[in-house]
Parts: structure tokens; C-alpha cells; sequence
């Protein structure tokens, strides 16, 4: 029986561990940990055990997941240290954060995975960027992986690109949001009810993902397939060039990575 346990269940943290509870893995004990009561609460749900500290958290588990913000990360690596050994194995998924600082912070030999999800987690529809650093094994990053696979799609990365990741799949939901934003706020100004556009505008928001990933078209091509010459999809896409919004999106993605390396300054 593998036990895994969580330094922070907020957001990000309950979204993983909800994903695990309705995951169809065998032979994982939850515990949690955060310093909010209302949290707790909501670790409880997932039928995870309340841990007392930091410290019992980390000496009752073999896994622990960091899910705290990168801010309160030093002093929480600050006060597990005692109980940090080389036979466990430590998840981060905060932004910034490196492995040569979690060794710096902890011990040398510390096994340690980095890990960038993001919330549709909760819903079983993640998308998790993986890293792995040595000396953890390969069972012991698959079992990571095995995880974050039950809730959503994931991607092995090299560890130096763990920062520039974030943008294209943890920051990016938030992106997305506002971007569907504006489309139902079109719509209500049109007096379409927005309950209407919003399930009109998500699902084409899931066919079009498919499109990309299983149509085996490129992005020019299905861009191509949409817009008839003359028709009203270049009208509107005219606007979209004019102003710039794939260099807008680029430019959104390269101050999200700059500031993950801030934070990874930061910390070191």
C-alpha cells in the first residue's frame, strides 16, 4: 500500500487528490495536511486522513505532494527537513521551484519529481507536464505518472524546461477563460442567454481540441477550413489579426515563463 500525502490542499492540491479517489488506482492511502481548516475539509471528502503537521504528514507517507505556493515553500521545506529521508520521494508541483533547490533545502540525495498540472484535473481532464530527477527510479516516477495519467493526458519533460511549460498548460485554462469571456459577453449584448453561448461555446472549444489533436490537420489548415473567402469567419478573423492576437498570446506566455524564473530566483 503506497501512502501519499499532501503539504496543501487548495485548489491544485484537491484537484489532484479528488482525481486520485475517482481514479481507478488500487493500493493508495491519502493523508493531507493544510494549516486552512476549511481545506481540511474538503481533503476529508476525498477520503483522505488529516495529518497532525507537516512533519507526521511526511513520516507517515512515501510520496509527499508539495501543493503550497511557491512563496510559503521555503518555510514549509524549512520545517519537514527533520523528517525528509532518501527513501521517500518528493512531488512538486509549485511554479519556479527546481530540484537542485528542493536537494539544497532538504538533503543532497533527496528523490524528487516536478510536476506542472492544471485544475481541469478535477475533472478527470488534465494535462500534467512530468520531470523527473535523479537519483527517484523508474517505478517510482511511473507510479507519478500512473497518477496523473488517471486524471487527463501527461508529457515527460526534461527538467529544464519545466518553467516554460507552465504557460502552455497550467497558466493557459485561466487564458482560456478570459478568451471565452469574450464570447459570451458578445453574446449577451446580443441578448443570446449566456447559459445558451456558454454551452454552445465549450463545446466548440472541446470539438475543436479534438480537431487538433486527432483531425491530422495543421493549425493554418483548420484555420483554412473555417474561413470561406468573403465569408464571415475572415471578417472576424481580420479583427483578430489586426490585432496581433497570436504575438498577444505569445507575449502572455513569455511573461508567464519570466516569472516563473523570478520565483525560481527567488528561491535559490
Amino acid at each position: 500500500m503506497k501512502k501519499i500525502g499532501f503539504l496543501g490542499t487548495g485548489n491544485m492540491g484537491f484537484a489532484i487528490m479528488n482525481g486520485i479517489s475517482n481514479s481507478n488506482i488500487d493500493d493508495i492511502t491519502l493523508y493531507a495536511f493544510d494549516v486552512n481548516e476549511s481545506a481540511r475539509e474538503k481533503a476529508v471528502r476525498t477520503g483522505a486522513m488529516i495529518c497532525t503537521s507537516e512533519c507526521d504528514l511526511v513520516e507517515k507517507c512515501d510520496y509527499i505532494f508539495l501543493a503550497v505556493k511557491p512563496q510559503v515553500l521555503p518555510g514549509v521545506l524549512e520545517t519537514i527537513r527533520p523528517a525528509v529521508t532518501n527513501q521517500k520521494v518528493i512531488v512538486s508541483i509549485a511554479a519556479g521551484i527546481t530540484g537542485e533547490y528542493l536537494k539544497s533545502q532538504t538533503i543532497d540525495d533527496l528523490k524528487a519529481v516536478l510536476v506542472m498540472p492544471n485544475t481541469p484535473l478535477l475533472l478527470g481532464c488534465g494535462a500534467t507536464a512530468l520531470a523527473k530527477v535523479d537519483p527517484v527510479s523508474d517505478e517510482e516516477f511511473g507510479l507519478i505518472c500512473s497518477i496523473f495519467a488517471a486524471c487527463g493526458r501527461i508529457a515527460v519533460l526534461p527538467a529544464d524546461r519545466m518553467k516554460e511549460i507552465i504557460a502552455i498548460n497550467g497558466s493557459s485554462p485561466a487564458f482560456i477563460y478570459l478568451f471565452a469571456k469574450g464570447f459570451i459577453e458578445y453574446a449577451k449584448s446580443v441578448d443570446i442567454p449566456e447559459e445558451t453561448s456558454s454551452e454552445l461555446f465549450a463545446a466548440t472549444l472541446t470539438g475543436s481540441a479534438k480537431m487538433i489533436t486527432d483531425s491530422g490537420y495543421s493549425i493554418d489548415e483548420l484555420i483554412k477550413m473555417v474561413s470561406s473567402p468573403g465569408g464571415t469567419t475572415l471578417a472576424g478573423l481580420d479583427r483578430l489579426y489586426e490585432g496581433n492576437l497570436t504575438q498577444v498570446v505569445i507575449n502572455a506566455c513569455d511573461s508567464c515563463t519570466k516569472r516563473a524564473y523570478e520565483l525560481s530566483d527567488n528561491n535559490k
